[in-house]
C-alpha cells in the first residue's frame, strides 16, 4: 500500500465500484472510501453495476452514486478515464455483471479491497484478508493504518463503515465478529456513527409489502428436511410478481430457515428472470463455500455463500435434495 499512498499524493481521477446488487458492506465501504478520497482533493466517482436495496438509500453520499445500467455512456467514460479504480467487496470481475468488460479494458490502476476467498488476478494492487468480517473493516484499516489518517474519519465515513460492518456481521453475531471489530466499532461511534439510528434505518424500515411476503414465504415456501438438519425456501417468479418484490426485499430471508432449532444448513432458492439465484447459510463447520462452489457455480465464506443454477427451479431443487446425502455426516454429526 506504500505505492498507493504515493500515487494518492496528488489529485487523481478515481472510480470506486463494487459488486452487482450491492449490499450494506459493498455500499458502506464504497461511500466511506469516496468521502475520504474526496476530502483528499481527488475527483471521485462511485459507479455501481446495478440498483440496491431501498433501506440503504439514506447513506451519506448516496446522491453521488451512478448506476451503470442507467447511464452507460457516462459510466463507461468515467471507468475508461480513471487513473485508479478501487474494486471493493468482490474478488472477480464476473461479480460486476455488465460492468466487467469496461473494468477489464480500463487502463487505470486497479486496487482490490476485499475479504472473499480465492481472489482472481484482475487487480494490480490488493488489500485483502479473508479473515476480515467485512470489506468495511479493511477500508477502516486502509484509511487509519495504511494511509495513516485515522483523524480523517469524519462522521459520514464512520456512518458508512459502521453500516458495512454491522450488516456483514449480522449485527455483530456471526463468528467473524472479532475483538478487532468491536474496537473499530467503538472508534466509529466516537467519531460520529450514531449506532442506534443506523440500526433503525436498516432493520426497522420494512414496507407492508415486504412483511406480507415474508409471512407468505414462512407459511408456504419453507421446507424442512430434518434427516439432514437442513431447511430451505424455494421462491418462484410468480411469487416475486405477486408481491411486487424489489431489490432488498428477500434480504435476510434465508436466516429464518437457519434459526430453526437443530438446522445446520439453510438455503434460499429464487427463480429470477435470467437464472436461479441461491444463498446458503450454515452453523458450525459446514462449508457453504465448498458446497456452493462444487455444485452451484458459486463460493463465499465458510458459513455464508452464494451461487446460481442455469437449470429450472424444479431441477435445481431436485439437485439440491439429491446431493444432501453426500454431506449427511457433516450435517448430522
Amino acid at each position: 500500500m506504500d505505492t498507493i499512498q504515493e500515487k494518492l499524493r496528488k489529485p487523481r481521477q478515481i472510480v470506486i465500484t463494487t459488486h452487482f446488487k450491492p449490499d450494506g458492506d459493498a455500499l458502506g465501504s464504497s461511500l466511506a472510501l469516496y468521502h475520504w478520497l474526496n476530502n483528499q482533493g481527488h475527483n471521485v466517482n462511485v459507479v455501481v453495476p446495478s440498483d440496491f436495496p431501498y433501506f440503504l438509500d439514506w447513506l451519506p453520499g448516496r446522491e453521488r452514486i451512478l448506476i451503470y445500467t442507467q447511464d452507460l455512456e457516462n459510466a463507461n467514460k468515467l471507468v475508461a478515464d480513471a487513473e485508479l479504480i478501487f474494486c471493493l467487496d468482490f474478488n472477480g470481475l464476473s461479480r460486476t455483471n455488465e460492468m466487467a468488460p469496461a473494468i477489464a479494458a480500463a487502463k487505470g490502476i486497479k486496487v482490490m479491497i476485499d475479504h472473499h476467498l480465492e481472489p482472481e488476478n484482475f487487480d494490480d494492487y490488493r488489500f485483502w484478508d479473508s479473515t476480515a468480517a467485512a470489506t468495511a473493516q479493511l477500508v477502516y484499516h486502509f484509511i487509519a493504518n495504511e494511509m495513516k489518517d485515522a483523524n480523517g474519519i469524519t462522521p459520514e465515513i464512520a456512518t458508512c463503515l459502521y453500516t458495512g460492518i454491522m450488516t456483514d456481521t449480522g449485527s455483530f453475531r456471526f463468528r467473524t465478529t472479532s475483538a478487532d471489530i468491536h474496537r473499530i466499532v467503538a472508534d466509529l461511534i466516537e467519531r460520529g456513527a450514531e449506532n442506534w439510528k443506523i440500526h433503525e434505518l436498516i432493520y426497522n424500515s420494512n414496507t407492508e409489502r415486504r412483511l406480507r411476503f415474508l409471512g407468505f414465504c414462512l407459511a408456504n415456501r419453507l421446507k424442512v428436511l430434518s434427516e439432514y438438519n437442513t431447511a430451505y425456501f424455494a421462491i418462484t417468479k410468480a411469487d416475486l410478481e405477486q408481491f411486487g418484490i424489489q431489490t432488498g426485499d428477500t434480504e435476510g430471508l434465508v436466516n429464518y430457515a437457519l434459526s430453526i432449532q437443530g438446522i445446520r444448513l439453510a438455503a434460499l432458492i429464487i427463480e429470477r428472470k435470467e437464472t436461479i439465484k441461491m444463498s446458503f447459510r450454515s452453523i458450525g463447520n459446514f462449508p457453504c463455500n465448498e458446497f456452493s462452489r462444487n455444485h452451484f457455480n458459486g463460493g463465499g465464506h465458510l458459513n455464508a455463500a452464494g451461487g446460481h443454477s442455469d437449470e429450472t427451479l424444479e431441477k435445481t431443487i431436485e439437485k439440491f435434495n439429491r446431493i444432501l446425502p453426500l454431506y449427511q455426516n457433516l450435517l448430522t454429526q
